[in-house]
């Protein structure tokens, strides 16, 4: 009894397992009956369109001022006065600080005495040397009468000879003099620290009491309505960028405003370590907004084109080394593979060359699909 009933469960198990695998071929035979033999890929799309587009490199860099000058007085001294502080305006000859001059008055009074002296010895020297002249005519008046001796007449050539060599050093002594006081009045100007371009007080590295040498920085002067960014640029795009080139810049401190420039100067070399050349680009500051040492974002716009046909950047595929994008036939039930030839790449736009494609690309799913494969559109229904 035992025996029978194992081999009625035995036929059973057999038949089941027959009728599932007729089931499986059954439903394989079906499935291929699909256009691919795949099933269908869900996609998302967006359309092709024709519209302008920028081909925009991203240079960054930092904000220097068109000029910028250090205060530094000539001779040494204390400081008696300080007129300005960190950004403060200053005028072109506006005074800044001043040096104690009581030491460089003094030298003044004395070079201007000094002067007076040698014009007094050569208004003695311009009369003696008169004097000289005409006792020097009388002598050969009256050798020529047979009257004077010729040891007069030498005697009055030689007169004559001293005081003509007096005459010419007092002058010369006189001109050292003058010089000399004018040297005077110049180093007392030098006590008046003035600015020579106008601009803002950027630094400043002393204060009143303290005693300064030569050359010794007092404030830093820096002109913003002009400001400089400096930047650098690869080799890449050295042959694509111009002077007078617009730019567009941009600083963290003011995320949501733009400041127009324009390439000022291009290096006419390439370091050789980087293979990078510097670049100057030129903004207008009347805001003054744009500070010295801000880093900066710019945008130099490479590449232009008015009309063109743009598709999403990740629509694009590459594959075997070449781009393509995934079009959706005119059914909108399968999509179609075309090897495509780019332009102007940008973060969100890519322009094709050619072909010219349908109106609708594969944005998302492209890695699932081949040439042909059908596909379910976002706005498909799914039980159709």
């Amino acid at each position: 009894m035992k025996k029978r009933i194992v081999q009625i469960a035995g036929i059973l198990f057999f038949l089941f397992l027959g009728w599932r695998i007729i089931a499986l071929f059954t439903k394989g035979s079906g499935g291929r009956e699909g256009r691919s033999g795949r099933p269908p890929v869900a996609v998302e799309v967006d359309s092709v369109q024709f519209e302008s587009i920028q081909e925009i490199r991203e240079f960054t860099g930092t904000v220097f001022p068109k000029y910028q000058y250090v205060v530094a007085p000539k001779v040494s001294g204390r400081i008696l006065e300080m007129r300005k502080r960190i950004g403060d305006w200053v005028e072109r000859g506006e005074v800044i600080a001043r040096i104690d001059d009581a030491e460089y008055r003094q030298a003044v009074l004395e070079a201007d005495a000094n002067l007076r002296i040698a014009q007094a010895s050569f208004a003695e020297a311009q009369s003696q040397f008169a004097l000289a002249k005409q006792e020097l005519e009388r002598v050969r008046s009256l050798q020529e009468k047979g009257i004077a001796s010729p040891s007069e007449l030498d005697a009055a050539l030689t007169n004559y000879d001293a005081q003509e060599s007096r005459l010419k050093l007092t002058r010369a002594q006189v001109e050292q003099r003058e010089a000399s006081l004018q040297s005077s009045r110049i180093r007392l100007s030098y006590t008046i620290l003035n600015a020579s371009e106008p601009g803002f007080i950027g630094e400043r590295f002393v204060d009143e009491g303290s005693l300064l040498s030569p050359n010794t920085p007092v404030v830093t002067v820096i002109g913003i309505d002009d400001v400089i960014v400096r930047t650098t640029i690869i080799e890449r795009d050295y042959g694509r960028i111009r002077v007078d080139q617009e730019a567009n810049v941009e600083v963290d401190a003011f995320p949501l405003q733009q400041f127009k420039g324009k390439v000022a100067r291009i290096a006419p070399m390439l370091q050789e370590a980087s293979r990078m050349a510097d670049m100057e680009v030129e903004v207008k500051n009347d805001s003054l907004l744009l500070k010295p040492g801000m880093f900066t974002r710019v945008y130099v716009v490479l590449n232009h084109k008015d009309s063109a046909q743009v598709v999403p950047s990740e629509s694009v595929v590459s594959r075997s080394g070449e781009n393509g994008v995934f079009v959706v036939d005119s059914t909108g039930m399968h999509v179609r593979y075309y090897p495509v030839r780019t332009g102007i790449v940008t973060e969100d736009k890519t322009e094709i060359l050619s072909p010219a494609l349908g109106s609708l690309v594969v944005t998302l799913g492209q890695h699932l699909l081949e040439d042909c494969s059908p596909v379910i559109l976002p706005n498909a229904d799914v039980d159709e």
